[in-house]
């Protein structure tokens, strides 16, 4: 081993960053009206996917306590289910319900990541507290209180990832989960400052895990549950912290042993940006397909060719996909696809579909659809080719455009129009069109689960945001509960 040298065994002082959100967290007071109304909506639309992912065998199998009768009475109520459990393990349930289907919200920027999965362990917090409260004669959360940790969970993942690309070396998002629930989750189990800080520490001392679960030949269901695990893990490491866990100053910054160096062969997280309401404002709504979001435009540019090509099929010479650079790197996949992950996260596959059915929901990327002969045949004609400047204004902070181009080439040498969308219904540039599909969203998803009392009380509440804001938080749960 490479000789170390004499250590210094002196405690350092706080990594920066660490401060910093922590300061954040305890300190900061969120005053945006547009932060708390786009949280109401992001609130929303993540129960609403806990609650399709409800009707997937291969999600609910992971649901419920730990071990069979590992419940309590008033522990934390699971959407859509009877469930009540510790809030470790709550969150973990709903963490991973909402990231099930790839359908909750995204960020794209260095790094890629849906904030709203932070959801599990905010959700589960809130619950808890807010019953045990109640039970001794306090206050419980209201709603307003769980959008405003909604919207700094939000600003911790999307900040740390606008120019820190954990995935260039390997490592997934969900770090920035963990690392955005324990800060939060601490807080709100009433951390101080310093608790908060040790929390932090220990989160960034778990290091993360491996993208491999993502990406062929390994692609898995892991990804549809590792941010429950990163939420619940936030959680655990809370509790650690309020119990007088120590944390360790320099996790981040330590020469050879610390986060930077061992895990970003050293190189330094870079945070230029302070925090405040960013992230939320500008997050991206998963409205119209249950897709991997680098090609949520690909699939508008399908859905408007479906027409033209339904009944030509068979003609089809080539098909050409325009993308940026990040779609390419992580969805471009040829060969044979092995799983609905493998299917949901292939640009080639969620064109194919929608070319030929008009439409693309989670069941497509079942095995019972993936049988179609058609299919890949259509996805061994395709050819994916990268746009610089898509690449360019996908990084662009006053655009962030997620754009995709998709024309056909037929045998006869006709050819559509090279049909080009840059910014998804969910992108904040078209949130006047897409808040009315996301709430037409919402209704049929708690339409699946929930009688049709709770459906209409639910939205009678977030039909009038100041009133979903005074509602108390256990009311809301209780309505989401079976």
């Amino acid at each position: 081993m490479e000789n170390m040298g004499i250590l210094e065994a002196k405690r350092a002082d706080f990594d920066g960053l660490l401060t910093d959100i922590a300061t954040y967290v305890t300190q900061k007071k969120i005053v945006s009206d547009l932060a708390f109304e786009t949280a109401k909506y992001c609130f929303m639309d993540t129960l609403g996917c806990g609650l399709l992912a409800l009707s997937f065998p291969q999600c609910t199998k992971l649901l419920g306590p730990v071990v069979d009768g590992a419940e309590f009475a008033q522990g934390v109520r699971v959407p859509g289910t009877s469930y009540k459990l510790d809030p470790e393990r709550g969150a973990f349930n709903i963490g991973a319900m909402v990231r099930w289907l790839d359908f909750n919200d995204t960020w794209l920027a260095a790094e890629w990541g849906h904030p709203s999965d932070n959801l599990g362990a905010i959700y589960a917090v809130a619950d808890y507290i807010s019953r045990k409260n109640i039970a001794n004669g306090k206050d419980g959360f209201m709603l307003k209180d769980i959008l405003e940790y909604m919207i700094k969970a939000h600003e911790i993942q999307g900040i740390l990832a606008l120019e820190n690309s954990f995935n260039s070396v390997g490592l997934d998002h969900v770090l920035l989960v963990r690392i955005a629930s324990t800060a939060v989750a601490c807080a709100m189990l009433g951390g101080t400052f310093e608790e908060v800080r040790n929390a932090l520490s220990l989160a960034f001392v778990d290091g993360s895990s491996l993208r491999t679960y993502r990406h062929a030949p390994n692609t898995g269901s892991r990804k549809s549950w590792a941010a429950g695990d990163a939420s619940a893990r936030g959680v655990n490491l809370a509790l650690k912290a309020l119990i007088g866990e120590m944390g360790y100053p320099t996790a981040i910054s330590a020469k050879f042993w610390g986060f930077e160096d061992v895990n970003m062969r050293g190189k330094k997280i870079v945070v230029n940006q302070e925090f405040d309401s960013y992230v939320m404002e500008n997050v991206l709504f998963k409205i119209s397909f249950p897709a991997e979001f680098h090609a949520q435009t690909a699939v508008e540019c399908a859905l408007k060719l479906h027409n033209e090509v339904k009944d030509r099929l068979d003609s089809i010479d080539k098909i050409v996909i325009t993308t940026q650079e990040s779609g390419h790197r992580i969805i471009n996949k040829i060969g044979e696809l092995a799983n609905p992950a493998d299917r949901d996260h292939c640009i080639q596959y969620m064109v194919a579909i929608p070319l030929i059915y008009g439409e693309l929901k989670a069941e497509h990327y079942e095995d019972s659809i993936a049988s179609n002969p058609q299919i890949d045949k259509l996805r061994e004609k395709m050819i994916v080719e990268v746009d610089d400047r898509y690449t360019k204004e996908y990084l662009e902070s006053d655009k962030r455009s997620i754009a995709n181009a998709v024309q056909i080439f037929y045998k006869d040498g006709s050819k559509s129009a090279k049909v080009e969308i840059e910014y998804p219904v969910g992108h904040r540039r078209r949130r006047d069109e897409g808040i009315p599909l996301l709430i037409k969203k919402f209704h049929h998803a708690i339409a699946t689960r929930l009688s049709p009392k709770k459906c209409e009380k639910i939205k009678e509440i977030f039909a009038d945001s100041a009133k979903a804001y005074n509602t108390p938080f256990v009311a809301i749960s209780e309505l989401f509960a079976l």
